[in-house]
């Protein structure tokens, strides 16, 4: 999970995906208020360059520091569903809902279908174009007031490994310090987190030895700090059924701090069905000490286009509507973790990524 107004609750987007094929590589960048949003990474049969992730796309290595910023302490493990009995946000300015204020008396018809999309809840993304962060949690829990608001944060230095969506903060310690600001916000009220989509997933893409410890200890750092307001709901992002092996995914989880978690997320921003992911996280669950996962289900509603395709494939449904109600003892939620509507990229016949596409929208949901 957004208008164009820097005075409402926004949201900046994006995840890398990855599909079958592990030697081609698609890039796609989203674009909110600004700023960049990585919107997935696909591996695809039908094309790419194989070279890109490793050659003209690859980091410079950049001297890491020891941090100056004491780890926060273990947090109790967590237990149970924090979803369940409890009511996620609906977002009153995101794009979807700005469009269906002006389709209302316009065209009737239209308004019902963007209504499905404007009326559930989404989330909201956090990153360097966040501004004040902490400020700008307080906003959307005080809108929230007391219903819990799904964050993504998405801030991690290296982001994207360089590429289309290459941002984060410089260091280190300026990402830990930002983190804090990030729990500031939230205080002691209700929220739920996803942590740094692809970060894991691209973890040996393009970093050096020394930049992958680094990643992996600001992720688990983030783990801990979000953990210690005991009402937040925290999950490591983990890719999806067509990225990584399980085992591969489940050694960078547990080097990241999965445990002190409430779990792990999976297709952020992707459109691969809701039982493929149901059951690779089933399998990656018992090999990170039976960790709960939430799944993200907003465009998988006819499952991964022909060859994997990524960027605003024709034909797909939105999917389940957000529910803790998901008939599995192991995954909490499925979520709209990316919000539907928001295109892709300028592919398709679509729009600069990030752009809310009527068109797109109303096949989506109808």
């Amino acid at each position: 999970m957004l208008t164009t107004q820097p005075t409402q609750d926004l949201s900046c987007e994006g995840s890398m995906r990855k599909a079958i094929r592990p030697s081609l590589i698609v890039f796609c960048l989203p674009l909110f208020l600004g700023c960049a949003e990585s919107q997935e990474r696909a591996r695809s049969a039908s094309g790419g360059d194989a070279s890109r992730a490793n050659s003209e796309y690859s980091v410079v290595a950049q001297p890491l520091e020891a941090s100056n910023i004491p780890e926060a302490p273990i947090p109790a493990k967590a237990a149970g569903n924090p979803f369940a009995g409890a009511t996620m946000w609906v977002n009153p300015h995101s794009q979807a809902a700005e469009v269906l204020s002006s389709l209302k008396d316009a065209n009737p018809a239209q308004s019902l279908l963007i209504d499905k999309i404007a009326s559930q809840p989404s989330a909201v993304w956090l990153g360097e174009w966040s501004g004040d962060v902490k400020r700008h949690v307080q906003n959307t829990v005080h809108s929230a007031s007391g219903a819990m608001p799904l964050f993504v944060v998405y801030n991690v230095p290296n982001r994207d490994c360089g590429n289309f969506s290459k941002g984060g903060l410089a260091k280190g310690d300026a990402y830990r310090h930002w983190i804090r600001e990030v729990s500031a916000g939230l205080g002691d009220k209700p929220a739920a987190f996803v942590v740094e989509p692809d970060a894991l997933g691209l973890l040996k893409d393009c970093l050096n030895e020394a930049q992958q410890t680094e990643r992996l200890a600001l992720i688990r750092d983030a783990v801990l700090v979000l953990r210690q307001n005991a009402h937040a709901a925290v999950y490591v992002d983990a890719g999806h059924a067509h990225w990584l092996p399980a085992k591969d995914m489940a050694e960078r989880l547990q080097k990241a701090g999965v445990e002190h978690a409430n779990g792990f997320a999976l297709n952020t921003s992707n459109y691969v069905s809701t039982a493929e992911n149901n059951a690779y996280g089933n399998e990656l669950s018992k090999l990170v000490g039976g960790a709960h996962f939430v799944i993200d289900t907003s465009r998988n509603g006819n499952g991964s286009a022909p060859k994997d395709e990524w960027c605003n494939p024709a034909g797909r449904k939105l999917g389940a509507f957000p529910t803790s109600d998901t008939g599995s003892p192991l995954v909490d939620a499925w979520l709209w973790t990316k919000p539907p509507g928001e295109s892709d990229g300028e592919c398709n016949g679509g729009p600069k990524a990030g752009k809310f596409w009527l068109e797109q929208a109303l096949k989506l949901a109808e």
